[in-house]
């Protein structure tokens, strides 16, 4: 079977992308990322406020987005933007699948400079986790987009390699914003950032930390978003949140999605577990006489829907449950 994709210009020989998180944050764990199987793998993040820093445009802690913050204080500023130049050109000299950085971003500044020394020490493109949470309520939907497409047309101007951008699912109107994402000339979406989720220790009263990885269920509400937007972007689309086993990726890719990133299954079963949803994929692709991925891809979008509607009803759909 042809497991082979195509996201974002880079040829991937199957559609299973290491999502940014710890296990791309060094070369040794990339490789062996690519060694067990990924198509192509997106390094750990670096925070806007960590090039920021080491630029001397940003030298306290209050500037500091909240989540950036926490990372920060637990790894470290010094060298960031150094050391993360070198994690890009080793991972690149280790493997022979495209390796794509990651910037968490949520501002203007001159940190965007960045994007051109990662393109030059190689980077196959760039995905930006670009998302302000919609909290303030000084602050309009619309003033929150705004600053995430100046980001991403800045960057679109200063580098040729493709961009993709990772948002959350906190707007007012999903599709109109990944329109005008589409529009500003992004190559690829990814759907949907899975945020830290909070939780509340009811015994010492204070805020903790909610679940940490993502369960399977999860991906029904990115399945949706999928299946609505694949037929109407002209950039790619890259699904993650929640994509445990092969059936998972079999139903993206039939919602049309072009590649799909995986992490909490990579935590919770290991890297090992790449290879049995392949397996999977490919064994369902033999039992429904597909020969490649193109052969199916996006037939459960809502645009080759006979039923259209039934991708957007949120009541009433038909259950089983008993009451």
């Amino acid at each position: 079977m042809d497991l082979s994709t195509v996201y974002m210009s880079m040829k991937l020989r199957n559609p299973l992308i290491v999502g940014s998180c710890g296990l791309t944050g060094k070369p040794e764990k990339v490789k062996a990322c690519a060694d067990a199987g990924a198509g192509a793998v997106v390094l750990k993040s670096i925070f806007e406020e960590q090039i920021e820093s080491e630029l001397g445009k940003m030298t306290t802690s209050g500037d500091w987005y909240p989540e950036a913050a926490d990372y920060i204080n637990s790894y470290g500023m010094h060298n960031a933007v150094s050391n993360y130049l070198k994690l890009l050109e080793a991972s690149r000299s280790l493997v022979d699948i495209p390796v794509v950085p990651s910037i968490h971003c949520f501002g203007k500044g001159d940190w965007k400079k960045f994007a051109r020394n990662l393109e030059s020490a190689g980077a196959s493109a760039l995905e930006l986790n670009a998302f302000i949470l919609p909290s303030d309520p000084r602050r309009t939907g619309r003033e929150n987009e705004e600053v995430i497409l100046d980001i991403v047309s800045d960057i679109k101007s200063q580098i040729g390699i493709p961009v993709a951008v990772k948002i959350g699912s906190y707007f007012s109107s999903v599709s109109s914003f990944v329109r005008e994402l589409d529009e500003s000339g992004v190559d690829g979406i990814v759907l949907f950032n899975r945020f830290v989720r909070m939780n509340f220790d009811i015994e010492n009263l204070k805020v903790i930390n909610g679940s940490l990885l993502s369960s399977p269920d999860e991906t029904e509400k990115v399945l949706r978003w999928v299946s609505l937007l694949s037929p109407v972007t002209q950039g790619d689309i890259a699904s993650t949140t929640g994509i445990h086993d092969g059936s998972a990726v079999v139903k993206h890719l039939l919602a049309g999605a072009d590649a799909v990133q995986l992490s909490s299954v990579l935590y919770k079963k290991g890297l090992g577990v790449m290879s049995e949803m392949l397996g999977f994929v490919a064994d369902w692709m033999g039992k429904h006489n597909y020969n490649s991925i193109q052969d199916f891809q996006g037939r459960l979008s809502q645009k080759r829907s006979n039923n259209p509607a039934e991708f957007e009803r949120v009541q009433f759909m038909k259950t089983s449950v008993k009451a």
